[in-house]
Parts: C-alpha cells; structure tokens; sequence
C-alpha cells in the first residue's frame, strides 16, 4: 500500500481540509449556534436595539453599537469582529456578546463587513472594513461618548484573523490616528499565519496569493504589534485551530510582546465563544479583567 503524501507538516491533504473544517471536531455547532440566535434576541430585548452607525458608503459598512449603561462621561469601547470562516455576513446573532460589556459600564460595537463571497475570493477587502470601522470609531469617539484612551478589540475564528491582521496596522502612518489606538485584545480560536489554510479547502473560496497569504498572516508582522493581547482556543477544537493559536501566543512572546496564552478545557470552537457572553464565563471574565471592567 502506497503511503499517502503529506502537504502541510504532517498532514495529508484529507487531514489537513478536516483540520481546517469545524463540522468534524464541533458535533454540537448547530445547537449552539442556535443559542447564539436566541442569546441575541434576548439581548436586544433588554438593551434595546443597537445603534446602526455606518462607516463606509455601502449598505453592509456599518456598526451595530450598544451604549454603555450608567455611563456619566466617556466610556470605554469594545469592538467586536465575528467570525463565520470569512462567509458570515450577519452580525446580528453574535450579539448576546454585548450585554456583559454594556453592563459593564462599556460601549459595545459589532462590526460588519463585507462576506468574501461578495469579493470574489479575496481577504483583503474584508480586512480594509473592519480597520476602516475601527478607525471611524476613534475619530468618533467624542460624539459617541468613547474614551479614546479605552478601545479594546476582541474577535473569534476568522473574525480573530481579522482582528489580528487590524493588529498590525500602521494607524499613524495610515490613517493618521495614534499608533497605540488600541489598547488591548483578546482573540478566541483565531488564524495567524495563512499558509496552512490556503493549503487546504479553505482555498477552494479564498483565492490566495502570495501577496494575500503574506500580508494576511500576522505572526508574519509581530514588529507592527503594539497592543496587549490574550489568545484563547479550546481543547476540543481542531488541531491546527490549537497549534495556529499557541504558535501565534509563542512567537509574540519570543518578540517580546504582551501577551497571554489561555487554553479552555473541555470547550470546542463554538462554545468556547459562548462563554464571552457570560460576564463569570471563562472568555468572559477574561476579557473584562483584559478591559479593565469588573462585572455586574
């Protein structure tokens, strides 16, 4: 019997597209997607409906944002980036994740952007938006009531890709905003170096370049990282989700960046972002405690 030839590390092709694909390693991902809707539309019931605030010129550029409550003065502002392997183009169902924040004493807003099956396969216009929804955000930071010296990002699965890609942007040089712009992250089960993933059947709809894969890998650019970051995924993900994240948290680490590397047992993909709608959730109290808030 023929050995099967490897492509990436030790994967063969068929190992790596299952390394790659969260419907093997997250039996529950329909289930607790559907909570997700649920949480969401409880939300709002509570909070109300957010504010929809457009950033750019088309329809799908805008920022669902929820005031803080009991805010006297300026507040700080969690900005969120969801995942959805780069298809989702709805953040509605991400936002139970608001409510922790809000109550906080926080603003919260969920960006959306552009889907890459609207961009013909490719990253880089999605990766455009969500800075450009993060810099419309600072420089509106007195009209929306924003401490500019309080913008924390957090982003899951692809949307942690994104987040981390917005991580190394040159704000100053840019967009003309300060380069510190953001003061902490936190990404959950995100992807950091690109190579892997266009190896696998991810490339079939992402249609990377070399161009793409290099400037969309940020453990590529860990010169450009300034702000603090925690790195999360579960034991119960996929092993490159695992392996993408520790390498990721190793190599700021060796750069001499502040970061901190979480591991969440027992939790896969899908549920370990659930518990960053729960202020005593493990991603929840982490991120508080990252965005200098206390729950209430």
């Amino acid at each position: 019997m023929s050995q099967q030839a490897t492509v990436f590390l030790s994967y063969t092709q068929a190992e790596l597209d299952a390394a790659y694909d969260q419907t093997v390693w997250a039996p529950n991902m329909e289930q607790v997607s559907l909570r997700f809707v649920r949480a969401s539309v409880r939300t709002r019931s509570r909070l109300g409906g957010p504010r929809r605030l457009a950033y750019g010129p088309t329809d799908i550029e805008h920022i669902d944002f929820f005031p803080a409550r009991g805010a006297s003065g300026p507040a700080p502002l969690v900005i969120y980036v969801h995942g959805g392997a780069w298809h989702a183009r709805s953040v509605r169902n991400y936002e139970f994740l608001a409510e922790p924040f809000v109550n906080a004493g926080a603003h919260f807003a969920a960006l959306e952007f552009i889907s890459v099956d609207d961009t013909g396969g490719d990253l880089f216009p999605m990766a455009a938006q969500v800075r450009a929804a993060i810099a419309w955000l600072a420089r509106n930071a007195q009209e929306l009531r924003v401490d500019p010296g309080r913008i924390h990002l957090s982003g899951h699965s692809s949307g942690a890709h994104l987040a981390a890609v917005a991580l190394t942007t040159d704000w100053t040089g840019e967009y003309g905003l300060a380069a510190d712009l953001l003061t902490s992250a936190v990404l959950v089960s995100g992807l950091y170096d690109m190579q892997p993933v266009r190896l696998s059947a991810r490339g079939d709809y992402v249609h990377f370049t070399d161009q793409m894969e290099q400037v969309m890998s940020s453990q590529r650019h860990l010169h450009r990282i300034v702000t603090p970051a925690i790195v999360v995924h579960g034991t119960e993900e996929s092993p490159e989700f695992q392996r993408q994240s520790r390498e990721f948290a190793q190599a700021l680490a060796a750069a001499g960046k502040p970061v901190e590397y979480v591991v969440a047992e027992g939790y896969n993909h899908f549920d370990v972002l659930e518990t960053m709608g729960n202020p005593y959730g493990l991603v929840g109290a982490l991120a508080l405690r990252q965005f200098g808030l206390q729950a209430q």
